[in-house]
């Protein structure tokens, strides 16, 4: 059955975007991984992926044109195959063709039509369907972490409806519609496919059955979720109502705290008893504010308590649900290093004349400057000479991008995310300084946008801080190559036949063999070696 591609979410602020470019023409055969199209917003120019295999049937945004968020720009089916009905359920979709031939493709079940088309019509019901938005490049699924309303709210359009959590990020999603909420149809602590209901806000008493039935039987694939989107209706409110009861079990009842659902589960991530942190909220309800805001006065004995019920010679071990940022980490980088032929390529650099230009440059800088940030000029000024380097693999074409992003990645309690310095190679040291510390922080309190951690050209990946001495990173999509950083080190080397010891920094070149051959590989090295080993010469 045909697949509906609806315009992202991309940015929390986004009201609609403009297509940039497509990639593939009507008629042409997609994959799930392909891109469609490139969308650009009020903050970036992203990729739009289908997530299905097919024939692409339709496309209703031309190029260079806008879309509302939500609003069809394309249909992927079989080849064939007739999509008049669901073109007609679009308020944006114009063609005369599908208006036409409805009526005579689909004579016989003209009862069926007649009750599917009027509720799935939903500007006629007077009502918003707010779906799972696409809040990354990579992102498949989302998790409810926590909704701000429960069913039957009365809610306005810059409302926060619910928390989802990514596999980069917690982001907020709101409904953009004034009215009623009148469905949840995702449970907190549950996912929901990108695209896929998770509420709909209108008119207090409208009836939404017949939308949420032909949700339902809008494919084969999704219709055992649709079907248990009605009964969740009446599971969700008391889901939802959970952090309502809550409160009514204050501290002075039965020891309980009052703290928000998003709360108790940050503070549990950071180590924190949540009863020592002071509430903002109403009746002094914990909210996420007060754990990210909260400095805990002395160390609390946490670590103590979840070592004393370990005993001696007694077996145990604890289950860890997987995060959405877990998965993700490990279906691209599983498909990264099964799929990109990977080899590596390592080299010694002296960083001798790096530390004094160091220390030289933090005399004046505003900004610390530290041997990451002069690695990432050196590799973006590297890149800008070798641009075989600065490419990704496309399928059935390489593509060289003229822009530099370089992206560092950041270890954070969940896994591994990849804040992007754009343009590195036109900044100087102390810029790449301060938008790498503003990124890092970002990263850590999970606060990133999809256009921070999106877009890199190359990545650089450095242990070095942690006594790595040298390690082999894997690709990270869509770069060719990936650089790992180990530590600077005392190292005796020999030089014109004398043994003399040199802080010596090993880097070892990852690289994607269907793009880039060893020699060009080895010549990006020779290049970033110069250049750190003579720091005038990124300054020039």
């Amino acid at each position: 059955m045909a697949e509906v591609i609806r315009m992202p979410l991309l940015s929390d602020t986004m009201k609609e975007g403009v297509i940039a470019a497509w990639h593939k023409k009507v008629g042409d055969k997609v994959k799930s991984d392909d891109v469609l199209a490139e969308v650009e917003t009020d903050k970036a120019t992203m990729e739009v992926l289908p997530y299905v295999d097919g024939t692409l049937l339709y496309i209703g945004v031309e190029q260079g044109k806008a879309a509302k968020v939500n609003e069809i720009i394309a249909v992927i089916g079989k080849e064939g195959e007739d999509i008049s009905s669901l073109l007609s359920k679009s308020a944006s979709a114009t063609p005369a063709a599908p208006t036409t031939s409805a009526p005579e493709t689909a004579p016989a079940p003209a009862a069926a039509p007649a009750t599917a088309t009027a509720p799935i019509d939903e500007k006629a019901l007077g009502v918003t369907v707010v779906r799972m938005p696409l809040l990354s490049d990579t992102m498949k699924e989302g998790k409810i972490v926590n909704w701000n309303k429960k069913e039957g709210d009365k809610v306005k359009s810059d409302d926060v409806l619910a928390e989802v959590e990514t596999d980069k990020a917690t982001m907020e999603v709101m409904g953009y519609a004034d009215g009623t909420l009148l469905h949840i149809g995702v449970p907190a602590g549950s996912s929901a496919a990108v695209n896929g209901i998770i509420a709909i806000v209108g008119k207090e008493g409208t009836d939404i059955s017949g939308l949420l039935a032909a949700e339902q039987n809008k494919s084969a694939a999704p219709a055992p979720a649709a079907a248990q989107a009605p009964a969740t209706t009446a599971t969700a409110a008391p889901a939802v109502s959970a952090p309502a009861a809550i409160p009514a079990a204050t501290t002075s009842t039965d020891g309980r705290v009052k703290a928000s659902p998003l709360a108790k589960k940050m503070a549990a991530d950071k180590g924190l008893d949540i009863s020592q942190i002071a509430g903002s909220g109403d009746g002094g309800r914990v909210t996420r504010k007060d754990v990210e805001s909260y400095t805990p006065a002395a160390k609390t004995s946490t670590p103590a308590a979840a070592t004393a019920p370990v005993v001696s010679g007694q077996e145990g071990y604890s289950d860890t649900p997987v995060s959405q940022m877990r998965k993700v980490i490990a279906q691209r980088l599983s498909e990264s290093k099964f799929t990109a032929p990977h080899f590596y390529l390592k080299i010694s650099v002296n960083m001798d004349n790096a530390m004094e230009a160091r220390k030289a440059i933090n005399v004046v800088s505003p900004n610390k400057v530290s041997f990451n940030d002069m690695i990432i000029k050196a590799s973006a000024m590297a890149l800008r000479k070798h641009p075989e380097v600065n490419s990704s693999w496309m399928g059935d074409f390489i593509r060289t991008h003229q822009h530099i992003h370089i992206g560092s990645a950041v270890a954070i309690e969940d896994g591994l995310i990849v804040p992007v310095i754009r343009f590195a190679d036109q900044k100087g040291l102390a810029q790449i300084a301060a938008d790498t510390n503003e990124l890092n922080t970002k990263a850590k309190n999970r606060k990133l946008q999809p256009n921070e951690f999106t877009g890199n050209t190359f990545t650089i990946s450095n242990l070095g801080m942690m006594d790595i001495d040298e390690f082999t990173a894997i690709i990270n999509p869509p770069d060719s190559c990936i650089l790992a950083v180990g530590k600077i080190a005392p190292t005796p080397v020999v030089e014109d036949g004398n043994v003399v010891v040199r802080n010596i920094l090993k880097l070892t070149l990852s690289c994607d063999h269907r793009i880039v051959d060893g020699a060009v590989g080895a010549r990006f090295l020779q290049t970033l070696k110069t250049m750190l080993e003579n720091p005038v010469t990124m300054l020039v």
